[in-house]
């Protein structure tokens, strides 16, 4: 287990292509006039956000790198670095990915990090760049840890990782209509990545898939684009600042400020922590069932239609209701 093994570093290398795909996706908007918009504030932020992953990885990458080295010490098996074990740890990571993201919507803790990739109002591929500073401390690097312990080797499951933030980079754009079919129907895209960034009730939760679509169709969180519903990107909540400390950090700066309130249980702390996106313990607050419930008793026609199969209370907000 001491071999040492190494991968390049895929996604300092796509950086000139991010760039280069930036101007084009901007020339192509100011030329033809359509396919999304750019404003100078909103894009610069983004671009910070990317700056500040880059810096936290250098800064934090030791914690994960030290954690994943130490499982590979402990794993007895080894698969080797063949085409198509690198392949098998590809398609594995993103299904790790899959819930990682997953949990990203569904867990407050996770989700103060995640929430700054989708802080803002536009999508073009700037978005894709606005990343998390805060990835360390949601402890979701404990998900990589079944692939190291199956025998991948720890420097090919982040070069793996690297492939797969390459591959969402295209997707973040209104510039790309809907794909050819059978490309539609096993890989993530544009369109269904817009989906995944909308606050409309229908696409709130789903779409949760990093390179394969398959992902959300088998765990049941797909729903197509819809072309009667243009989507609208952002927040429920928009927080209306292009201060990337703030966008870093407002929503860890929320949830302590909920912890901390006076007179709580202590299930009901956990559950301003842990519970889905906006937990609250006396009901003051909407998580996304919630929403979609107002929108349902609002718009019924729409029960059963995609993002509307199910809207259930989940656990965090059943436990409110008996606090």
């Amino acid at each position: 287990m001491s071999e040492q093994i190494t991968y390049p570093d895929v996604v300092q290398w796509a950086i000139p292509f991010f760039i280069a795909a930036i101007l084009a996706e901007f020339l192509w908007i100011a030329i033809k006039g359509r396919g999304g918009r750019y404003e100078t504030r909103d894009a610069v932020t983004s671009l910070i956000m990317g700056a500040g992953n880059v810096a936290s990885g250098i800064l934090l990458g030791f914690i994960a790198w030290g954690f994943f080295m130490w499982l590979w010490e402990l794993t007895p098996l080894d698969l080797g670095t063949s085409i198509w074990v690198v392949a098998a740890c590809f398609v594995l990571d993103d299904l790790r990915y899959y819930w990682v993201h997953r949990f990203g919507h569904r867990i407050r803790w996770v989700w103060a990090s995640h929430v700054n990739h989708h802080s803002s109002q536009h999508y073009n591929l700037t978005t894709a760049l606005r990343q998390t500073w805060t990835y360390t401390f949601t402890f979701m690097m404990v998900v990589r840890a079944p692939l190291i312990l199956l025998g991948f080797h720890p420097a090919m499951v982040l070069f793996c990782g690297g492939l797969n933030l390459i591959y969402q980079f295209w997707i973040h754009t209104e510039a790309i209509g809907r794909m050819p079919r059978w490309f539609e129907a096993v890989m993530n895209t544009p369109s269904h990545h817009r989906v995944h960034h909308g606050r409309n009730a229908r696409y709130l939760d789903c779409n949760y898939a990093g390179v394969f679509i398959i992902w959300d169709k088998l765990f049941g969180t797909f729903v197509p684009e819809q072309e009667d519903e243009p989507v609208d990107y952002g927040l429920v909540h928009n927080i209306g600042t292009f201060n990337p400390l703030r966008v870093a950090f407002h929503e860890w700066v929320a949830i302590f400020r909920d912890i901390l309130r006076p007179g709580l249980t202590f299930r009901q702390r956990l559950g301003y922590a842990f519970g889905p996106p906006g937990y609250s313990h006396d009901g003051s607050r909407e998580t996304s069932e919630r929403l979609k419930a107002r929108h349902l008793a609002r718009h019924p026609e729409h029960r059963g239609t995609p993002g509307f199969a199910q809207t259930e209370d989940s656990p965090a907000e059943q436990m409110a209701e008996q606090s």
